[in-house]
This record gives structure tokens, C-alpha cells and sequence, in this order.
């Protein structure tokens, strides 16, 4: 008896959000990525951001469309207007559109960019021990359950 491959389940197509919002694309099982989504849930107070995990369908078809990888979770991706940002210019970005006093983190634009990704590589790669895991993605609140996409 020969063993069929597995199925590969159908990925939904990157854009089915609305792309004049921004969406952050996180590591669902992470301590330290939740923990960063509630506090934009918090201080976006226009309630602009959506979100959605990287384990999730579309949250790894989006990761594949910008050549991230799927197996790691090691960075973030933001999209905002149309463009995307990761690692540390991820948060830059995210911070930039909550406003003051949050968009003061452009200020570590100043960093040369291999000291800004050598300096976010060190988090995300030690995040599970600095932060913790969790087996699952955790049960969103109410208010990021309802921006909450895939």
C-alpha cells in the first residue's frame, strides 16, 4: 500500500482584507507578541489595526507572499499602505501610526539597519525563553477578537 501525500488545504488569497488598514501578522503562541498586540489594541485608539496570527491560513499565505518563513515565526510582518515592514522596522512602523507618544520609536530609524536587525534578531530568537509560550494561540479578548482576521 503506497501512501498518498497529504492534501495540501487551500490558502486564502493575500489581499481578502481590506488593505487601507493595517495588519500585523504575529506569532500566536508567543508571550511577548500577544503581549505587544494587546498594547496597540490598547493605544489604537481609531481602531485602525487588524490582526491576524502567523499560524493561522492566511497569516502563513501572507508569509509566503513576502518570502518569510513559515516554520520559525521569527519576525512580525506589518502591512501598512500597501507596504511591508518586519523586524524591527515592523515596530517602528506600528508605533509611528498610533501616534504621539508612541511614533517617537522612528527615532530608532537612526540605527544602521544591520544593528537594527542584529538587535531584533536577539529578541526573537530568544523570546520563548525571555517570555514564554503557550501551546495555542491564547483566546483574544473581545475587542481584538473582533479585528481579528483568518
Amino acid at each position: 500500500m503506497i501512501d498518498l501525500p497529504e492534501p495540501k488545504r487551500p490558502l486564502p488569497p493575500p489581499q481578502a482584507y481590506d488593505a487601507t488598514q493595517p495588519l500585523i501578522v504575529f506569532d500566536g503562541v508567543c508571550v511577548f507578541c500577544s503581549g505587544f498586540v494587546r498594547m496597540v489594541v490598547r493605544f489604537d485608539r481609531g481602531r485602525r489595526f487588524r490582526f491576524a496570527t502567523a499560524q493561522s491560513p492566511f497569516g502563513e499565505a501572507l508569509f509566503r507572499t513576502h518570502g518569510l518563513a513559515t516554520d520559525s515565526y521569527d519576525t512580525s510582518l506589518t502591512l501598512i499602505d500597501g507596504k511591508a515592514f518586519t523586524q524591527l522596522d515592523g515596530f517602528i512602523a506600528v508605533m509611528a501610526e498610533l501616534g504621539w507618544p508612541w511614533r517617537a520609536a522612528k527615532v530608532l530609524l537612526a540605527l544602521p539597519r544591520p544593528l537594527r536587525d542584529w538587535f531584533y534578531g536577539r529578541i526573537a530568537k530568544n523570546r520563548y525563553a525571555l517570555f514564554g509560550r503557550t501551546d495555542s494561540c491564547e483566546i483574544p479578548s473581545p475587542e481584538l477578537r473582533e479585528r481579528l482576521i483568518g
